[in-house]
This record gives C-alpha cells, sequence and structure tokens, in this order.
C-alpha cells in the first residue's frame, strides 16, 4: 500500500511516522503547496518522495490519500481523490457545507473506494466502554445522552486560528461553533447507532474585546461563540450537544448517557457507572485512564499515577486500559499518541479496512451524521430555536467494523 499524505502542517506531524511505521504500508509520499516545508519534512521523516500539488499526486501509483489541509479544504479534496480512483482518510470535518458532505456520499458510492473520517472521539475510553455497556443490554433502552466539546479560545485557538487563516485570520476566526460538533455528536451517536433527525438550538451572543463572532467581522456572520441544542433522536431518545468557545473551563470533550436501566456520567472529576440503585455504583477512572502505559496493572491501585494523569492534559498521553492496545501492530509501541489514545487506531484501521476491503466504522454515512446536525442546529439558532428537520442519508450500506 501507498499512501500520499496532503498538508505537511502540525497536526500532520502526529501521523506521518505512524503511515510510515505501519507494517502494510511500502511507500509514504509527502504532498504540500509549500516547496520549503515539504522538503524540510521529507527530510525530517527521511521520505523520499514529495508531491508539490494535490492534481499532481493524484496522477501517481499511490493507493490512498490522506487529507491534513485546512478544514475547509477536507470536502473538495477529498471528492476530487475519490472520484481519481483512491482511498481517503479524512480529518475532520467530512466538509463545511451540506452540499460538500452530500457530494462526497455521492463519491463514495461511485468511486467504490474507501472512505475514513479520522473523529477521534469514536476511540475515546469513554464510548468504547458505553459502546461496550449498550452492546451488552446494560443501558437497557437509550432515554437521553450529552456530548460536549468545551475548548475556550484562551486555550491555544488564536494561535490555531492565525495558522490557518494567514493575515485574514479573523475571516474564519468567529466561526459558528456547531459547524465543528462531530467531536460531540460521534460520541452519542457511535455508541447506540440512533442518528439525529430534528434539532432545537440556542446561541450564547458574544461580547469579548477580541471582536471575533461579530457579524460583518468573519465571513458567516456569526455572533455565538457558544451554541447548546437540543435533538430528536431515530430511537426516541433526545441529545443535548454543548459546542462553547467561550467557557471558563480547562477544556474537555466527554459524554454521559442515561437508560432506562443503567446510566454512565463523565465530568472533570471522574467518571462513574450508575444503576437505579442509588447505593449501586462503580467507578470506572481505571480503565477510561489515559496514561503512558495502558497495560500497566497497578494502575487503578496507583493513587499518585492517577492524580498525576488526572490532572494533565490528556492529549498527548499514551492509552487506556479499556482500548485494545494488542490489536496494535508492534511497531507502535511506544510511539507518540494523540487525542486519548486514538491516533493509533484510526490509522492502523483505516490501513486495515483498505488492505481487506472492509468498511470503516467512521465510513462517510456515519461522518454525515457526525456533521450535518451540527449545520443545521446553527440555522435553528440563528431563527431563535425553531425547531428543524436533520436531513440524513441513511446508514451505511453494508456491516461495518466496530471497536
Amino acid at each position: 500500500m501507498k499512501v500520499g499524505l496532503v498538508g505537511t502542517g502540525a497536526f500532520a506531524q502526529n501521523f506521518i511516522p505512524l503511515f510510515k511505521l505501519h507494517p502494510l504500508v511500502e511507500e509514504v509520499v509527502l504532498c504540500d503547496l509549500d516547496s520549503d516545508k515539504l522538503e524540510k519534512n521529507m527530510k525530517k521523516h527521511d521520505i523520499s518522495k514529495g508531491s508539490p500539488s494535490l492534481d499532481a499526486l493524484l496522477e501517481t501509483d499511490v493507493d490512498s490519500v490522506a487529507i491534513f489541509t485546512q478544514n475547509w479544504m477536507h470536502g473538495p479534496q477529498a471528492e476530487k481523490a475519490l472520484y481519481a480512483g483512491k482511498n481517503v482518510y479524512s480529518a475532520v470535518p467530512a466538509g463545511i457545507t451540506f452540499e460538500e458532505v452530500e457530494k462526497l456520499v455521492k463519491a463514495v458510492k461511485k468511486s467504490r473506494k474507501t472512505y475514513m473520517i479520522g473523529e477521534t472521539s469514536y476511540y475515546y475510553p469513554e464510548v468504547i466502554y458505553c459502546r461496550q455497556q449498550f452492546n451488552a443490554g446494560k443501558f437497557g433502552r437509550i432515554v437521553y445522552g450529552e456530548g460536549e466539546y468545551y475548548h475556550d479560545m484562551d486555550h491555544g485557538l488564536y494561535d490555531v486560528k492565525k495558522w490557518r487563516g494567514g493575515k485574514d485570520w479573523k475571516l474564519i476566526a468567529g466561526n459558528p461553533p456547531m459547524y465543528y460538533p462531530t467531536h460531540s455528536t460521534s460520541c452519542i451517536i457511535s455508541v447506540t447507532g440512533a442518528h439525529m433527525t430534528h434539532v432545537s438550538c440556542q446561541g450564547f451572543v458574544d461580547n469579548h474585546e477580541d471582536g471575533l463572532f461579530v457579524k460583518g467581522v468573519n465571513k458567516w456572520d456569526n455572533e455565538f461563540s457558544n451554541e447548546s441544542a437540543l435533538f430528536r433522536m431515530s430511537d426516541g431518545s433526545s441529545a443535548r450537544i454543548n459546542e462553547f468557545r467561550r467557557i471558563g473551563h480547562p477544556g474537555t470533550v466527554r459524554m454521559s448517557l442515561y437508560g432506562t436501566k443503567c446510566s454512565f456520567e463523565h465530568n472533570k472529576h471522574g467518571a462513574i457507572w450508575v444503576t437505579k440503585n442509588g447505593k449501586d455504583f462503580t467507578i470506572v477512572d481505571n480503565l477510561l485512564t489515559c496514561a503512558p502505559n495502558p497495560l500497566k496493572s497497578e494502575l487503578a491501585e496507583d493513587k499518585e499515577l492517577m492524580d498525576k494523569v488526572k490532572s494533565e492534559d490528556g492529549t498527548h498521553l499514551g492509552a487506556a486500559p479499556i482500548q485494545d492496545v494488542k490489536s496494535l501492530p508492534k511497531e507502535y509501541q511506544g510511539e507518540r499518541n494523540g487525542h486519548r489514545g486514538s491516533h493509533h487506531f484510526l490509522i492502523h484501521d483505516f490501513i486495515t479496512c483498505v488492505e481487506r476491503g472492509l468498511m470503516p466504522a467512521n465510513n462517510i454515512w456515519q461522518a454525515s451524521r457526525y456533521m450535518i446536525p451540527g449545520l443545521i442546529a446553527h440555522e435553528s439558532a440563528i431563527q431563535g430555536g425553531i425547531l428543524l428537520p436533520v436531513p440524513d442519508f441513511g446508514p451505511s450500506p453494508g456491516k461495518a467494523v466496530c471497536r
């Protein structure tokens, strides 16, 4: 398998080594419009082949393309690669408009190539835990779910916006929070299999001195720095999704899920599994806490270590005991991971699905169900919270690989 990696910026640095190390990958080709950046990264990662553009890359014999460009480029670039006969791995989101996502669905159907969205939350320890409990029937019927992504602008987002937008960065800095909902929505959708059918959303009008979330400043005329949406789900349950960019919180992606039999609750303090009996609950932090060595059995008993890893930013720690690291290539052992143990699984699952002709769990139909509800939610917020239907392209055709 030969992989062309498009975009060699900061985020791509987490994945170039993983593609290169995977035993099923014969060759990695780097691609970037910036010739200096391309040459620097080829040397840094000891890669001999480079391409000056996506168009040039698609003329080569690479089997697959991995897209790590700016988020507004993902949809059109993935569509072009699919029609060129390449399998596609794309960083989130799949597209930034309904039309872009719709075109991707059509491109996957026509090309019959593998498409996978790089949604990290699918692999998060608490999501895996809830999926296992749900599949075992322990929740009963789902009544209500919560998913939230809290990322205050002060926590690195100013730098990210400036990198992405250049001198006109303020045009893209005030994007609607619900235009980046996939970390939250996927937590619930990938557990229950239900999708969102209707939404009512409220927006928080920003008044910060930076003046980013202001009509006439950003290209969406967006004034909301925080958005909260209540969704009706296809299984009869409800789900609340929060996307906050102005919040007095250290930041998190997390979920809670409530069923007729049992429930799962997660906050900054930790995670618990609870039953109807108020005295009967289980603290599951030992299963869900990411650490450099996820197989370390004494993690649960080592209070000092537990306190240390819980107090740190979990973005670039290793993995959690509940994550099946034994299924990963031995070449990944000791390699830098990211986003709570998800990076290794993302790349391994994409490569495995391409090699074996399997449907990835994070396929285009799931990717659309992660993304489109947020687009409609923002429209609801603009209209004062009116209830709107959420379009759906249906389930994926055929059984998808599931972790």
